[in-house]
């Protein structure tokens, strides 16, 4: 017969658990499974729904040989991968120009905000509805983001 520690028959005995068993568990024992699983303490005010989704995700992990070849190094490929911008930067000053309804708008971008008739806003979202009188993205009404309305 073969001696396991007490460590390794509880991950042997957790490796065999389904859902309905780590559903069962209470914050203990959740805690102490976490423990085995990962060697790290338990991450600050993880609630019991979280802990048991982790937890969950690698039993199912592990008992179906882990993640799909390649996928790890897709994941650090992903996190380590710059982010691309979705708008250009606006810098003060910078200009925008867009026309409503025959009328020419022009936005002067400052430090803090933005100019336009001569009053300063703090948003290109207030200026999109004091110029169309209803709430737009003012990064969207400027041609910054997606399609600017009509």
């Amino acid at each position: 017969m073969i001696k396991l520690s007490a460590t390794t028959a509880f991950s042997f005995a957790l490796m065999m658990a389904s859902v309905a068993d780590i559903e069962a568990m209470d914050r203990a024992a959740l805690i102490a499974t976490w423990s085995v699983i990962f060697s790290t303490p338990v991450p600050a005010r993880l609630s019991m729904p979280f802990l048991r989704r982790f937890i969950a995700f690698e039993v199912q992990a592990r008992q179906r040989g882990g993640l799909p070849k390649g996928f790890a190094d897709q994941l650090t490929k992903a996190a380590n991968a710059k982010a691309d911008a979705k708008s250009p930067a606006l810098r003060p000053g910078g200009r925008l120009i867009r026309e409503w309804n025959g009328v020419t708008h022009v936005v002067d971008v400052t430090g803090d905000g933005f100019v336009w008739n001569g009053q300063s806003h703090g948003s290109l979202s207030a200026i999109a509805r004091a110029i169309t009188g209803v709430r737009w993205s003012g990064p969207r009404f400027f041609g910054l983001t997606g399609a600017a309305p009509r």
